[in-house]
């Protein structure tokens, strides 16, 4: 099997990493790891405490799909900045000093949205009101730029195919202090295919299956359902199928100071037999 492409880089933005030889239809995507922070940021809050945002090192666990036929796609910039999971009128309009234009009507409530107000509870990201034209700049130099090359990638695919498989990358906050006492109660690994109507159902039930044989805990649709990218990718009746993969921080990292813990190679080695095995069942769908 050949090794990566180079492939495309938007300097800030993001890059993608396409096989050699062997493509197969099989798009992943790490929307969250960036952590190129923009100059025009202007964040107030501790980086370190802004940093625990990120999905850290996630691009780096899924980093051999190439060497299995996969394309990956990784966000540079940081998802505290603007996050390309959200709709663009995903958008609070507590934090904005203004009012956006006609064709983005901000959301009456929103939890996390496009532009984060807090990098945790208490702690403001800003000490302002961000100025409408502000977060248009964000969406146009960021979120439609990711969008625009995950979407090309895979409806390429999708017509030299006549399907796709769309692997959305994730991780999520560890509650407990050891994977002990969380056994039984937390998720080592959360599929979310917002209740089946993003991929088909042998997808979700492969990879929860092949995780599970590994020894981990996995749900389905627990907590994590997904949000915009798998909504716009995963058209199941048109053979486009998209999952979302949210991974227990607690696994390879310390949450609060981003450091690797020993179980880092071992998740990294257990998530290429996913890819490997994933890379099997497209071919047989094929």
């Amino acid at each position: 099997m050949g090794s990566a492409k180079a492939g495309l880089e938007i300097p800030g933005v993001l890059w993608r990493r396409e096989p050699a030889a062997g493509g197969l239809p099989l798009v992943l995507d790490s929307p969250h790891s960036g952590a190129v922070y923009p100059a025009d940021f202007a964040y107030c809050c501790p980086l370190p405490v802004l940093r625990r945002a990120e999905d850290a090192y996630v691009d780096e666990l899924f980093a051999t799909a190439p060497e299995h036929g996969a394309t990956l796609i990784g966000a540079l910039f940081p998802r505290s900045y603007i996050d390309v999971n959200r709709a663009i009128d995903d958008v609070d309009p507590a934090l904005l000093a203004g009012a956006l234009p006609a064709h983005l009507v901000p959301r009456p409530v929103t939890r996390v949205g496009l532009v984060r107000r807090h990098a945790q509870p208490g702690v403001p990201i800003y000490d302002r009101k961000i100025d409408p034209d502000d977060v248009l700049a964000r969406i146009e130099r960021y979120h439609a730029p990711y969008h625009r090359v995950l979407d090309e990638c895979c409806d390429r695919l999708h017509r030299e195919f006549g399907a796709v498989w769309h692997l959305n990358c994730h991780s999520m906050p560890s509650y407990g202090p050891s994977r002990e006492e969380r056994k039984g109660v937390y998720a080592d690994f959360v599929l979310g295919d917002r209740d089946g109507t993003t991929c088909g159902r042998e997808f979700t039930d492969f990879v929860a299956g092949f995780l599970q044989g590994l020894g981990y805990d996995v749900r389905i649709n627990e907590g994590y359902k997904g949000v915009e990218l798998i909504r716009r990718q995963g058209r199941p009746a048109e053979r486009r199928h998209s999952l979302q993969i949210e991974v227990d921080r607690a696994l390879y990292m310390d949450q609060k100071t981003l450091e690797r813990l020993p179980g880092f190679e071992r998740l990294e080695a257990d998530l290429a037999r996913l890819l490997a095995a994933m890379a099997d069942f497209v071919r047989a769908q094929l």
